[in-house]
């Protein structure tokens, strides 16, 4: 559980930084890797996994926060585009 949920947040951090659909990969992933992440956290057991877990909500937070920034800008320009043309 833990290793895929870092999986995910890697590949969600690594999506933030790709052109055209890494933004849209990246919000999707963030989102996985905090739910799955969340699941290994609230297991009880070792203290390893459970940090393990901790650190995958927290980067799959991340890349979903850069995403989403991403995506604000993207609308941003297309907004004033818009306005420049008329």
């Amino acid at each position: 559980m833990v290793r895929v949920a870092l999986a995910l947040a890697a590949a969600a951090l690594v999506a933030v930084a790709m052109p055209a659909p890494g933004l849209y990969l990246a919000i999707g992933w963030g989102l996985g890797a905090i739910g799955v992440g969340w699941v290994g956290f609230t297991r009880r057991g070792p203290g390893g996994p459970r940090l393990g877990a901790a650190a995958a909500v927290m980067l799959g937070g991340t890349a979903l926060i850069l995403g989403a920034v991403r995506v604000a800008i993207a609308l941003v320009a297309i907004a004033h585009i818009d306005r420049m043309l008329g």
